[in-house]
């Protein structure tokens, strides 16, 4: 078994780490580092030591995995702490804050032997799968339009440390990470890249809403999300020559980790494909819980399940995205890649 500890001890952490590692006999978790006394209280890790401070941690345990839940701005100096100990890491998206600090983790991780792997765990949800399904069988033709949308009916600021000022909050940072790294998984970089980020909550001092436009040619993807959407929208859609296919609602893997049903049976999905008939189409389950069967994998293997370098990419655009926010213009794959 992979001897595991997790640091942090929030809602990442109780929510989408601990379910799966206390479910599976690939893992054992062997301690936490945190602060709160919650976490000395928690069933699945009250048996377990509790370390107030990651070098601590580092010091006195025999793990060789470290899970990084903590909010993002700690991530890049957590990160280069655990690589140049020598420990394989899971790290929650996004893995650092700037291009910059991507780089030098990349370089750090390459001249080490730490296997690094960063928790997107949103390729697993039912939705996508079934899309990347879709576009591999050409079930609608040439593709031509794809629009993603994430919303989160939150309109007053809530205390929480997303939702505050300071480096890696916001809404952009937070579920754009997960919309901006399923298009690349799909398409890859795309041509032009135009966005507008949004701070519309009163008194809000980080942004709460973006509209991302992705150039592929003449193919066009679309990523929205908003704090001010208490209705329902497809959270797909994607639109070919030969027709349409639209889906509802949010995986609901997170809701069922949420309240605990998640082990109990996966409830399947339902979307529609619009060709020549209308037909409704039966979603499978997606499955978080394979994210956590590949690392371990992985960490065998000594190949990272999602790497650093692809996170990379996803810190890129979202830059970009502030850049075209700001500025007011399209920018061009050429200033990127110069």
């Amino acid at each position: 078994m992979i001897k595991t500890i997790v640091i942090g001890f929030g809602a990442a952490a109780k929510v989408f780490h601990l379910p799966h590692l206390v479910h599976s006999d690939k893992y054992e978790v062997v301690g936490v580092v945190s602060r709160s006394k919650a976490s000395k209280e928690h069933s699945d890790v009250s048996h377990i030591p509790v370390y107030e401070t990651l070098e601590e941690a580092l010091s006195l345990s025999d793990a060789t995995l470290y899970i990084i839940t903590t909010p993002s701005d700690r991530h890049y100096d957590m990160l280069k702490q655990c690589i140049l100990a020598g420990k394989d890491v899971l790290v929650e998206k996004p893995a650092f804050l700037t291009v910059e600090e991507g780089k030098e983790l990349i370089q750090l991780n390459q001249n080490s032997e730490s296997v690094v792997t960063v928790h997107q765990n949103r390729r697993w949800d039912g939705d996508f799968l079934f899309i990347q399904k879709l576009l591999h069988e050409e079930t609608l033709g040439d593709w031509k339009v794809l629009e993603s949308r994430f919303d989160r009916f939150r309109p007053v600021i809530c205390n929480r440390w997303r939702e505050q000022p300071g480096a890696g909050s916001g809404i952009l940072y937070d579920l754009g990470s997960h919309l901006i790294d399923q298009v690349l998984v799909l398409f890859g970089e795309p041509d032009t890249i135009y966005a507008e980020v949004m701070t519309q909550r009163e008194n809000g001092q980080t942004d709460d809403g973006f509209f991302i436009v992705f150039h592929y040619g003449e193919k066009r993807v679309y990523l929205r999300s908003s704090s001010f959407i208490n209705s329902t929208y497809p959270r797909f859609e994607v639109h070919g020559l030969k027709g349409s296919f639209v889906k509802y609602g949010l995986d609901k893997q997170e809701l069922q980790l949420i309240d605990g049903t998640y082990y109990q049976g996966k409830e399947k999905e339902v979307g529609t494909i619009y060709i020549e008939d209308t037909k409704n189409v039966t979603i499978e389950p997606g499955g978080y819980n394979h994210f956590f069967s590949l690392l371990a994998d992985g960490l065998r293997s000594r190949k990272p399940v999602v790497s650093l370098e692809e996170a990379l990419k996803v810190t890129r655009f979202i830059e970009l995205a502030r850049i075209s926010s700001d500025e007011g213009r399209m920018l061009k794959k050429e200033e990127w890649m110069g």
